[in-house]
């Protein structure tokens, strides 16, 4: 049976060869650790799609370990960068910027009897998997036993409602939803009015991917926040940004724009399986400090996994 290592692996494998491979590749040619090597390195790390900035800081703290002699085998390289990634993933995670779930305060397994349910808002444009995480993830708490409610924000698209009542078929999971057209807020208001009637003790909001200007997009936001804090001062226990990982730095954009106009406590990365540029996780971190806590690598409902940076990196270099 495969350990988890090696299915991630598997999962990875356009990422690694787009580039961890390359790295290999270009420390095996040379037999010392030179300035020709790093700028080799620092190029095939930007051409990854890891992004200037964080390429050239990954770069320099290489730089730095050649410096007071904790590198001096151009062998123990590859090894080297593996662990400034993994710090780098690692930096600055707090209570409220860990990449756990913060749902329950700890995770899908605790037991339900909190006072208000548990609310995330899920946020992000249109075709990045954002409905697909919401259920693959619903279905998750259901199989743990939790009461869980998806509440049709995106009310622009009736595509978007249909997408999620089926999901929430597939899950077991209670659907709130109004005609196409409605009040995203009012349709998230009378679904946590019965979520606290029901003893629910999940709920997963949709909202809709497509705005019209930055302007408008900070102001539905904070009107879905407000209306969710009416109901539940304490929620949205988690805002998590879905982003399609084969965007690359475009990522980062939105999640920039995402940031300003609402609080992000995480986010999803789906479609990691499938592209080259699964690095940009290392970018968003290192430049926005925003936590991935879920990625997506495939179709089954346990390919939306909780993000491990330890894993990933392992599973890349491996």
């Amino acid at each position: 049976m495969k350990t988890i290592i090696e299915k991630l692996r598997l999962k990875l494998a356009k990422t690694r060869n787009g580039f961890v491979a390359k790295l290999a590749e270009a420390i095996n040619i040379r037999t010392k650790i030179d300035e020709e090597l790093m700028e080799d390195l620092e190029e095939i790390l930007i051409q990854a799609d890891i992004g200037v900035i964080v390429s050239t800081h990954i770069i320099d703290a290489l730089r730095e370990r050649i410096r007071v002699g904790k590198l001096t085998e151009s062998s123990d390289v590859l090894e080297a960068l593996k662990s400034i990634i993994i710090e780098m993933l690692q930096r600055d995670y707090t209570e409220m910027s860990d990449n756990s779930l913060l749902i329950n305060g700890e995770s899908e397994t605790t037991t339900a009897g909190n006072d208000y349910p548990q609310v995330v808002l899920f946020v992000g444009v249109n075709g990045v998997g954002k409905t697909t995480t919401i259920g693959k993830l619903a279905r998750r708490y259901r199989d743990c036993g939790k009461k869980v409610m998806m509440i049709a924000g995106d009310t622009f698209r009736a595509a978007a409602i249909d997408q999620l009542a089926v999901w929430a078929d597939r899950a077991d999971a209670i659907l709130i939803k109004q005609q196409s057209g409605s009040d995203p807020s009012a349709v998230i208001y009378d679904g946590l009015t019965s979520a606290l009637h029901r003893n629910i003790d999940l709920v997963l909001i949709d909202t809709a991917g497509r705005f019209h200007n930055r302007v408008n997009l900070m102001n539905e936001l904070s009107k879905m926040r407000r209306t969710i804090q009416k109901v539940i001062p304490q929620a949205p226990h988690e805002t998590l940004l879905v982003v399609d990982a084969s965007t690359g730095q475009n990522a980062i954009n939105q999640t920039k724009l995402f940031n300003e106009a609402t609080e992000l406590t995480g986010l999803v990365l789906t479609k990691l399986d499938g592209t080259a540029k699964g690095g940009i996780v290392i970018g968003i971190k290192h430049e926005l400090n925003v936590p991935v806590k879920l990625i997506g690598i495939g179709e089954k409902l346990e390919d939306l996994r909780d993000f491990d940076s330890e894993e990933f990196v392992e599973a890349l270099f491996s």
